[in-house]
């Protein structure tokens, strides 16, 4: 036989994988410790772990800020800026005639009632029904939403007023410009009023409403009637004479009277000095003036002025039934609206020796007193020096 034929006979094994190296029963356990080797430690496993969790919260942190700083504010363009309310504080809001909804609506953002005119503008459109909102002034809040803002605005019932504030001191004319103003109602309407002051209870003797238009700050409900409107400040007077306990109508109107001059004539620290002055002019025992009160203020009234210079002839104008240079006593009436401490003054003058009294600098309000008319003419002569210094002041 040849030498590789008898190699072949003499393998007589039976092919087992226990004659593959590696694949034998000893070499099981050395598998299992490749493998152990070969897989991660636990602690190698949690480190990982770790590293992608930082990993994921980082990725999160990312998209966070990049919808904080990037997404909202883009997505904010789209959406209509407005308070949650139900708001705080409280802001007065002025409508005046003429006004439209974009200036209603920039007024309510200025006084920070509103976010925005577009939010507002937004609940118009959906809560108006072609209503407007009246001119008036509304007692509203800070920070509203816009809808319950416009809510209130058309609830004229209980929110819109029309205001007017009337000065001391105003004359009847000057209170119906007011008036007119603040409530649309033509003024002439308010002096046809004026013309028959007895049907708000006034004595027979009142020419006109002067005096009795009581000054102050008024809310008159939208609507509201001139006679209404009338009546209230009229009232309001009546009931300060009354607090005071001056309840006979005649008295009422002379107190007025003298109160009006006082207030015309003095600043509010010399009103009880210069109403003892004018009583002691109007005292039968009065032989200085011979009961001539010489207000320039009442003669101004008559002549439908204001003004610190008068002629000699409108001074002894008699015919001019406010002129106290030519007419002994009070004039017809009062010649202004004045306030309770002035008719608190008239009610109560201090007791003085003096006749005159002449504000010889209108800046400061100082006021001279004299009991002659010699002492009363040096006054004069200083009053007369300041109006030189101050141009144009004493007109």
């Amino acid at each position: 036989m040849s030498p590789l034929s008898h190699d072949r006979s003499e393998d007589t094994s039976t092919g087992s994988l226990d004659a593959i190296p590696g694949f034998g029963p000893d070499d099981e356990d050395g598998r299992r410790d490749r493998d152990r080797r070969a897989r991660p430690s636990r602690r190698v496993r949690r480190r990982r772990t770790a590293v992608v969790i930082a990993a994921l919260a980082l990725v999160v942190a990312a998209v966070v800020v990049l919808t904080t700083t990037l997404v909202l504010p883009f997505m904010a363009r789209f959406q209509t800026p407005d308070y949650p309310g139900p708001g705080r504080d409280t802001a007065v809001v002025t409508v005046t005639k003429g006004d439209t909804n974009l200036a209603i609506g920039n007024t309510l953002v200025e006084q920070g009632v509103v976010a925005s005119v577009k939010a507002f503008n937004e609940a118009l459109q959906k809560q108006g029904g072609g209503k407007f909102i009246q001119p008036g002034q509304y007692q509203l809040k800070k920070e509203m939403k816009a809808s319950d803002a416009l809510s209130a605005m058309l609830d004229t019932t209980t929110n819109a007023v029309q205001y007017a504030a009337i000065s001391q001191n105003a004359r009847q004319s000057e209170v119906f410009d007011v008036l007119a103003k603040a409530t649309n109602i033509p003024v002439d309407e308010f002096q046809a009023l004026a013309k028959n002051p007895r049907q708000f209870g006034l004595p027979a003797k009142a020419p006109n409403l002067e005096g009795y238009l009581r000054p102050g700050e008024y809310r008159f409900p939208l609507n509201s009637k001139p006679k209404d409107i009338i009546a209230q400040m009229v009232n309001n007077t009546k009931k300060t004479l009354t607090d005071m306990g001056v309840t006979d109508p005649g008295e009422q109107f002379r107190l007025l009277t003298i109160a009006s001059i006082i207030e015309a004539e003095a600043g509010e620290a010399d009103y009880a000095k210069v109403s003892g002055a004018i009583y002691n002019r109007l005292s039968p025992d009065n032989k200085e003036t011979g009961g001539r009160i010489d207000s320039d203020a009442t003669v101004s009234y008559g002549l439908n002025r204001r003004s610190y210079e008068l002629t000699i002839a409108e001074k002894q104008d008699a015919s001019n039934k406010y002129n106290t240079f030519a007419n002994p006593g009070l004039p017809i009436g009062p010649i202004g609206s004045p306030g309770t401490k002035s008719i608190d003054a008239a009610k109560n003058p201090a007791k003085v020796p003096y006749y005159y009294w002449v504000t010889v600098n209108l800046d400061t309000g100082e006021t001279r007193y004299a009991t002659t008319l010699a002492e009363h003419q040096r006054n004069v002569q200083l009053y007369t020096a300041w109006c030189s210094q101050n141009p144009g002041r004493c007109k």
